[in-house]
């Protein structure tokens, strides 16, 4: 161990507990400095006997966008108390980072009776949560036997990385990206994995919107600070005040901003969100889920007839708005405006009054925001990711797009892109990732898939990429600080039958810190340490105009036999025989030290490692004026054309033409060159909507992060997890506020506490997401897991997971 790191570790821990800590990491504990052993003097005894509190820097590294830091309160290795970030100024840019009270409650989750305290080995069915304490090395023995055993049957291929992201945000003990975790170095070294592309988040998002921009992946709208520049805000789905609530998050910095700059707000959703209610110049506009595209349209019509289309931008950044910008392979009648006009190949015009009957927004609203949205400029258009998690969700985030373009607020100050706001990055640096010997990737929500019918997966059918098709079931799954094995996957009952049967997926290894849903699948079950009992060094995803970066240190010595990721994977790769270019030779705490090096030459601002561990926290705000997304190609779009076939903006995509007519679709499936609604086949007007009539999703809940802090009683107990309901669905079926309702479909049924309120649409309950999955004997589950209604059926385009698209039935249990 370095140096500087022992002495940061020293002043965070007291001499005592650095001992227990440095034994349990697998460090020395007896050997510090002079490389002679020391023992406590009598008075050092008397001394550690008397509490004396010390504030220890750590965070929370949950997968919301904030990743706030924390200040623990500790006495005698044991953490009291909890209190958020007490440095910088109240000047926006250097503020305070104040954590919610997930935060808050990290002290619940270190001492959880949920806690995993020992490395354990499954002695009944997967799924039963049976287990029996075994040793660290009869656990990694196993594990590295296993590896051989299917590596020499299968190959690398068989090997997967589960998607994870319980730890987001920190650089030694992260678990995504995936690519970038000490798992995958560890598995880089022994010959590599089975990739995915996407995540659970986002993959229609990130799919669909590069066909308009260009690119690949995240497509960045304007910097949420710039919208102090702004003159409307326009939001589709966007709900920061749940799901980004700390202060690094967007809710902090969408409210600085608009207490310097007080704008109009409309926010489209099916349920009047908490983001909403926050000011009184918000305004709602409730519509059905997975009907934006339809709304858009509605809109366009108007701006289109009524001449309130800005042409000028059209003509000059856009190809396929009209027939004079359409493409050479393009049909006759397949510009933007044919479609809209009624002129493309289904002949129906685009009204109003078409679109009232799909959305349930009334015509006279649809009209009235168009001409509000066309003739204030500049005008911020932003969409959130719930939009996107619907069958339809490739086409609902191109759509959305479409009203930042045919109002040209595309690349300028105030405006956007019509993408989701974007923040600054501090500079800094990360663990040296090594490349995957393996090329074949799949859509991470297809794994249960590649489990029992790899031998039928294709590029052409279900999106791999690399190959033409998969060479190996898979055999070998890790999951890493992720609840995705069950409790985040589509259909639990039917991710439940194939992960019972152990012919097929032979060996599950979890690395977790509690019991969670998905633990209770593993094999293997390793416990971890939490972020509180580690050293690492933690970075903001999302914090608007100030970026920051925390020094975590461990505030108590590891509990039990807890151990940490990157030391794990260092004793598996003695055993499989890849120590050497696995650890480089270094320990974390070297590896730290060079991480940091490697920071500073990319930030020079940033301060000595030393000082670094001392203050806990670095921060800098941003440089210069906001971001403004694509303000090069606004400005000389013919020296900085955008990533995409023609440079401009692609109203209408060659490449998805092409890809629709070379991939195998089924009959209700569908890629569209143009942003189209499309109808769903499990939404409002499917033919199971006669069976099921109420539409569900699930919403990002105040109570958990994903399904992070789920556990956690204190947080339970103010958030109790229940279902919305409309006063109109409620009275039909005779349910009152407070009642546990039945809710099923043909995947499976839960029970759930009513909410009855007027601020969701007639014809749809929500419930918050990430609920922990608790069945009775009869597979009904009570902890009211909206997974259990999902399906496991992928999106067309980004074979992604649309947990949105559901229907369901409710009655009074």
């Amino acid at each position: 161990m370095s140096d500087t790191i022992k002495r940061g570790f020293k002043t965070a821990l007291g001499r005592r507990a650095f001992m227990k800590w440095s034994s349990l990491a697998g460090g020395s504990a007896a050997v510090l400095g002079s490389g002679l052993p020391f023992s406590l003097s009598a008075s050092e005894k008397k001394a550690e006997t008397t509490p004396e509190e010390k504030v220890v820097w750590s965070a929370c590294t949950v997968n919301c966008s904030s990743r706030c830091p924390l200040r623990m309160h500790v006495s005698n290795d044991v953490i009291t108390h909890v209190e958020a970030d007490n440095t910088g100024s109240e000047e926006w840019g250097d503020h305070q980072v104040r954590a919610c009270l997930r935060g808050r409650s990290m002290k619940q989750r270190v001492y959880h009776p949920d806690r995993l305290k020992y490395p354990m080995k499954r002695v009944g069915k997967r799924g039963e949560g049976r287990f029996k304490r075994i040793s660290w090395d009869e656990a990694l023995d196993t594990i590295a036997g296993s590896l051989k055993d299917i590596r020499s049957r299968y190959g690398n291929e068989a090997i997967y990385i589960n998607y994870g992201t319980g730890t987001l945000g920190a650089t030694v003990s992260k678990s995504f990206p995936h690519s970038a975790t000490m798992i995958a170095r560890l598995m880089n070294c022994y010959g590599g994995y089975l990739n995915y592309h996407n995540t659970y988040s986002s993959a229609q998002y990130t799919v669909g919107l590069p066909y308009t921009y260009g690119g690949s992946g995240w497509v960045s709208g304007n910097e949420i600070s710039d919208l102090v520049n702004s003159k409307l805000l326009v939001m589709f789905g966007t709900n920061p005040a749940e799901t980004d609530m700390g202060g690094g998050g967007h809710i902090y910095h969408l409210q600085q901003a608009r207490e310097r700059n007080p704008i109009r707000t409309i926010s489209f959703d099916p349920r009047k969100n908490d983001t909403t209610v926050v000011s009184n110049d918000n305004e709602w506009v409730p519509l059905r889920p997975g009907t934006d595209a339809a709304l858009i349209a509605g809109m366009a019509y108007v701006m289109i007839t009524n001449g309130l289309v800005d042409m000028d931008f059209i003509n000059r950044y856009t190809i396929g708005f009209d027939e004079d910008t359409l493409p050479a392979s393009a049909p006759k009648g397949a510009s933007w405006k044919s479609y809209i006009l009624g002129n493309g190949p289904d002949k129906t015009p685009k009204t109003p009054e078409w679109a009232a009957k799909i959305t349930g927004v009334p015509v006279h609203k649809i009209e009235s925001l168009a001409r509000e949205i066309a003739t204030t400029k500049p005008c911020t258009i932003t969409q959130g990711l719930g939009p996107q998690r619907h069958v339809n969700g490739e086409h609902t985030v191109r759509a959305i797009a479409m009203l930042s373009i045919m109002t040209g607020n595309v690349g300028i100050p105030g405006g956007g892109n019509g993408g989701s706001m974007s923040a600054y990055y501090m500079p800094f640096a990360g663990f040296p990732q090594l490349e995957n010997p393996v090329k074949t990737s799949i859509p991470v929500f297809l794994w249960t898939d590649a489990i029992w019918r790899h031998e039928e997966m294709t590029s052409t059918t279900d999106g791999i990429q690399g190959s033409e098709r998969l060479k190996a079931p898979l055999k070998f799954l890790w999951n890493y600080a992720g609840n995705c094995v069950l409790n985040q996957h589509g259909d639990i009952n039917r991710t439940h039958e194939i992960l019972q049967d152990e012919n097929q997926c032979e060996m599950i290894v979890v690395i977790e810190n509690h019991m969670t849903s998905s633990a209770r699948y593993a094999d293997i079950l390793l416990p971890d340490l939490t972020t509180s009992e580690q050293f690492d060094f933690a970075y903001q995803v999302d914090a608007g105009n100030m970026g920051f970066v925390v020094c975590t240190q461990p505030a108590v010595s590891p509990m039990f036999e807890c151990r940490g990721l990157y030391e794990v994977c260092a004793d598996l790769a003695k055993r499989l025989g890849v120590e050497k270019a696995y650890t480089e030779g270094r320990n974390r705490e070297q590896w730290l030290e060079l991480i940091y090096a490697n920071a500073r030459q990319n930030n020079p601002e940033l301060p000595s490692l030393q000082q670094f561990i001392k203050q806990g926290i670095v921060k800098q705000k941003r440089p210069g004026k906001p971001y403004v997304a694509f303000e090069a190609f606004r400005q000389d779009p013919e020296a900085n054309p955008l990533a995409t076939p023609s440079g401009k903006i692609e109203i209408y995509s060659e490449r998805l033409a092409e890809l629709a007519s070379s991939w195998q679709l089924k009959s209700d499936e569908f890629i569209k060159p143009l942003p189209e609604y499309v109808s769903m086949w499990e939404g409002h007007e499917s033919e199971l909507a006669k069976k099921y009539p109420l539409q569900v999703y699930g919403f990002h809940y105040k109570a958990r992060v994903h399904s992070t802090y789920g556990n956690v009683a204190t947080i339970k107990d103010a958030n109790r997890q229940e279902m919305w309901v409309n006063p109109v669905d409620a009275e039909a079926r005779s349910i009152k506020d407070g009642d546990l309702m039945r809710v099923w479909n043909d995947r499976g049924e839960l029970r759930v506490v009513a909410k009855v309120t007027p601020r969701i649409v007639p014809g749809v309950v929500a419930m918050g997401q990430g609920a922990w999955y608790s069945p009775n004997k009869d597979k009904v589950d009570l902890g009211a897991c909206i997974n259990t209604l999902t399906g496991q059926r992928p999106t067309s385009l980004a074979k992604a997971n649309p947990q949105h698209s559901n229907l369901v039935n409710i009655e009074k249990a």
